[in-house]
């Protein structure tokens, strides 16, 4: 059980906040002010890593770290819980810092352990400033610049039993930033990849006017929505409580937490997010869009039309085909009375349910249920056939033509060039059905699968031999549930609304296809100039076509919005490695193609500068790769693409590529460690690289390079300036770096080379 105390053990820095005043200045004084010394341990549960005094090292631990936030509207109510253990035989005193935002007020402190020495007190300016200087020069570690611009709230001292443990509560309550309808909450925490506390985070979010949407561009969430009428008394009636969880799998994730919401209006609801950047003549922007999710009670306005499409080859004898014969009778219990349905089976050859798709009624449900039921497999894999059957089938009125489209292998009878079935599904596609491919197993031949679902606006699968077919298949359907514009299309529109020629460059995904209930739509690209502009959204919701406009200002432009242009390379570097690979499909295509060689080089400028990587790039990362040597880097990266990307169609090394490039494509959060899956399906990362605010940094000789410097020899980088770390001049540095959000480049462990306002600085760590 807490015990709380009224005298509670906090300092809040608040000189840290550099309000005009650059507190990193030599004074001469501060050595004459007086205070208690700092306790042995420093506990930072927002860092990289617990930060201990050299002479107390390991002798308190934090087991973990967990933080519940609260919104209502635009305040938030933060409550960080952290678990700690003395690991020696004598009790031990601490020094607690946690970095907040500014303007956070303190709530509440209280610990679970006998009563200490508690002692309340606000630093002054010099004070704080004397606190700050001392613990960075005491720790001998950087882990505390990455949070300059923060309030930092200091609590001591408080004993921690020998070989005892402790919980400690700290609340505190600040006002978000909000920009039009968007309302943004950012959890602080270290960038590092050396960051290993696990962290629990949970958000509840209530606003009167309704929840359009929750985005993390930092983390996987989990969101459930819900109603609360005591609250709801807005006249657009939508769910106004969400809670969001992150994912387990996130606790050792670093990165600050980022968190927005959106609330709702009618319509679809949008924001943006932006990022300058002169050196491509604007800068880079998010569109969030969200569509509203329909009520329960209104019918869709846009009916389906589903054909499922089977592989009853012999290979899909035993449990496969039993779980897709369940998925088929769920997805077809799933459609609403009225809605239309096919069944069409292949192995040698095509069979079908109906000639064209039928009405959904008791009866026709009930013959599809035994025609399901009676599925047999045996036979081979005749895809082209299958896909052309379900392709001309003459399409029911007023409604969205989708196609579910399985399979477990390649193609094995009659037409079998990977090359001819493409050109299926872009020329003879009259209907534009949409078609969402499965592989089921990893014998398939997966970037066709990805082309036939890319080229028909729809979306690829891959079912693992330990996965099962019904519940994927299951997922992928319900998400289909409520068309709510199809055909959608993003327009960019100048101050007059004319279209604006120009303003927009290297937009992803370049083609929105279909927008259903519920769902979140993320749009990245390039900005040019910096006249006002709007993206207007067009598409039809079965009734009318509708438009949706969206103001754009770049003058909101921020430096804080890093993870825009790193979320932007990822899903062009997808972009690319996939043109690349559809290349693949003819034999007589090599690395050394020109439109190869130009896009290999195009993915190689892009994951270097950003730090990107992928199973064809992680090589960069690797000591005792040479960046400078461009024809060496450009060897290697056409090779591994050329005997990956474009000569393995199947098996388990293409559904991989496939697994990372779908990851990469649809990225809507930032991916710090480089994690992908290899060949085997093991998942790895790349440690040798390490993005931080908006720049990336590699390992090289015991030091971190900037990326932009990292294309000359180690030997050519002459830094125009050498800095000690702890010195004046280091903390001025600091502070300058603190003004364009980039302080965290200085954070991380061992030397540092950078470039900053065209010169470069070596950092220097003691050794």
């Amino acid at each position: 059980m807490f015990k709380s105390y009224r005298r509670i053990a906090f300092l809040v820095l608040a000189g840290i906040v550099f309000l005009g005043v650059d507190l990193f200045a030599h004074d001469t004084h501060v050595s004459h002010i007086t205070a208690r010394p700092l306790a042995d341990n420093i506990i930072m549960p927002q860092s990289r890593r617990i930060a201990f005094a050299h002479d107390r090292r390991q002798a308190v631990v934090i087991t973990e770290a967990s933080a519940l936030i609260d919104i209502i509207e635009s305040t938030a109510t933060t409550t960080i819980e952290i678990r700690l253990q003395n690991k020696t035989n004598r009790r031990q005193e601490a020094e607690l810092i946690i970095p907040v935002p500014d303007g956070a007020v303190v709530k509440g402190f209280a610990y679970d352990g006998p009563n200490g020495d508690i002692t309340a007190k606000i630093l002054e300016k010099e004070e704080a400033k004397r606190i700050y200087r001392s613990l960075v020069s005491k720790i001998i570690d950087p882990a505390l610049v990455e949070f300059i611009g923060y309030n930092l709230i200091q609590s001591s001292v408080f004993p921690v039993e020998a070989r005892g443990k402790q919980k400690i509560r700290i609340t505190y309550e600040h006002l978000l930033e909000t920009d039009g309808g968007r309302v943004d909450y950012i959890l602080p925490r270290s960038e590092s990849l050396n960051y290993s506390v696990p962290w629990k985070i949970t958000a509840n979010i209530k606003s009167k006017r309704g929840i359009s949407t929750v985005y993390s561009p930092s983390h996987k969430i989990k969101t459930t929505r819900l109603d609360l009428r005591s609250i709801h008394d807005s006249p657009n009636p939508g769910k106004n409580f969400a809670m969001v969880t992150v994912a387990p799998e996130e606790g050792k994730k670093p990165g600050a937490f980022r968190l927005s919401y959106m609330m709702a209006k009618k319509g679809v609801t949008a924001s943006i997010f932006s990022y300058p950047d002169s050196k491509v003549g604007g800068g880079y922007f998010l569109l969030l869009a969200a569509v509203p999710e329909r009520s329960k009670d209104t019918e869709n306005a846009i009916k389906r039309e589903l054909t499922l499409v089977i592989d009853r080859s012999g290979s899909m004898r035993g449990k496969k085909l039993a779980q897709v014969k369940e998925a088929a009778m769920q997805v077809i219990a799933g459609l609403k009375m009225g809605e239309s349905f096919n069944v069409i089976l292949y192995s040698n050859n095509v069979e079908s349910f109906s000639p064209r798709p039928v009405k959904k009624t008791k009866e026709s449900e009930a013959k599809a249920e035994r025609y399901i039921e009676s599925i047999t497999a045996m036979g081979g894999t005749n895809i082209a056939a299958a896909l052309s059957k379900a392709l001309g089938q003459k399409p029911t009125k007023n409604t969205l033509p989708i196609v579910l489209f399985l399979t477990d292998g390649i193609p094995t009878v009659g037409q079998t060039s990977e090359v001819e079935i493409g050109k299926i599904i872009t020329k003879s596609n009259p209907y534009e059905r949409r078609v969402f491919t499965f592989g089921v197993g990893v014998d398939v031949n997966a970037p066709l699968l990805e082309k036939i679902a890319a080229k028909s606006k729809a979306k690829s699968e891959f079912i693992l031999p330990d996965e099962d077919v019904e519940v994927k298949v299951g997922k992928v359907f319900r998400r289909l549930n409520g068309p709510a514009l199809a055909n959608a299309k993003l327009e960019v529109l100048g101050a007059d609304g004319k279209p604006a020629i120009g303003r927009t460059r290297d937009v992803v995904p370049d083609t929105l296809g279909d927008l259903f209930a519920g769902d979140q739509l993320v749009v990245l690209g390039q900005y040019v100039g910096t006249e006002k502009m709007a993206f207007r959204l067009t598409g039809n919701d079965g009734v009318k076509n509708r438009k949706f406009k969206f103001k754009f200002n770049s003058a909101k432009a921020n430096l804080k919005n890093g993870f825009v242009p790193r979320l932007w390379a990822s899903r062009k570097i997808a972009e690319l490695i996939e043109i690349v690979r559809q290349m693949g499909a003819d034999s007589k295509v090599s690395k050394n193609d020109p439109r190869v060689k130009e896009l290999t080089d195009e993915i190689i400028r892009l994951s270097t500068e950003f730090g990107i990587l992928t199973e064809y790039t992680a090589f960069l990362a690797r000591e005792g790769t040479e960046l400078h040597d461009v024809h060496a880097i450009r060897r290697q990266t056409g090779a591994n693409l050329e005997r990956r990307a474009m000569r393995s169609r199947s098996g388990r090394s293409a559904v991989n590529q496939s697994v990372n490039f779908k990851a990469m494509k649809s990225a809507e959060g930032l991916n710090y460690r480089n994690d992908f899956y290899d060949a085997n399906m093991n998942r790895v990362s790349v440690a040798n690289v390490q993005q931080i605010n908006d720049r990336a940094y590699y390992r090289k000789n015991n030091r971190w390079i900037d990326s932009r410097l990292v294309n000359k020899k180690q030997s050519q980088i002459k830094p125009d300036n050498v800095i000690e770390f702890g010195t004046d001049e280091f903390f001025k540095f600091t502070y300058r770096l603190a003004k364009q959000n980039r302080q965290g480049s200085i954070a991380v462990r061992g030397d540092v080379v950078l470039l900053v306002d065209g010169k470069t600085w070596l950092i220097k760590m003691p050794r």
